[in-house]
């Protein structure tokens, strides 16, 4: 039996730009696009590096990084994540670049736990609903 629609999490809607992304989390890596002239990396992906003109790549990434804002979220808003809360958004800052952030998910943490500058590695899970792989971040074992 089919998931109800409207009980699941929004699905992304790649595009030529941002391909490359998804079809590198469904592989399990974590690529970030980057300039293939001066190497400035992009978030969110574009064309054209902003700095130089050069053209852009996707390039893989260690996938570790520290928070560097976050709300927890204790309201259900968002369909497919009903049953989940609180749970914790994040912008995390990569380690290739200062400024490189991504939004996502922080997990296997207590929500109270999440604070800025936590050092977190990016894991993989399949979106329900769809054929697309998201990157969540959990806690680095720094001990």
């Amino acid at each position: 039996m089919a998931a109800d629609p409207l009980s699941l999490p929004p699905q992304p809607v790649p595009d030529a730009v941002t391909a490359p992304f998804w079809a590198a989390l469904a592989e399990g890596r974590l690529a970030m696009c980057r300039c293939g002239h001066c190497g400035l990396w992009m978030q969110p992906p574009l064309e054209r590096c902003r700095r130089c003109a050069g053209p852009t790549r996707f390039t893989d990434v260690a996938g570790t990084g520290t928070v560097y804002s976050f709300i927890v979220q204790h309201r259900a808003t968002v369909p497919g994540y009903l049953d989940d809360l609180p749970y914790v958004v994040a912008l995390v800052e990569l380690d290739e670049q200062a400024g490189l952030r991504l939004p996502a998910r922080i997990v296997g943490v207590d929500p109270a736990e999440v604070r800025c500058g936590l050092r977190v590695r990016a894991e993989f899970a399949d979106l329900p609903g769809g054929d697309f792989t998201v990157a969540l971040f959990r806690p680095l074992d720094e001990s």
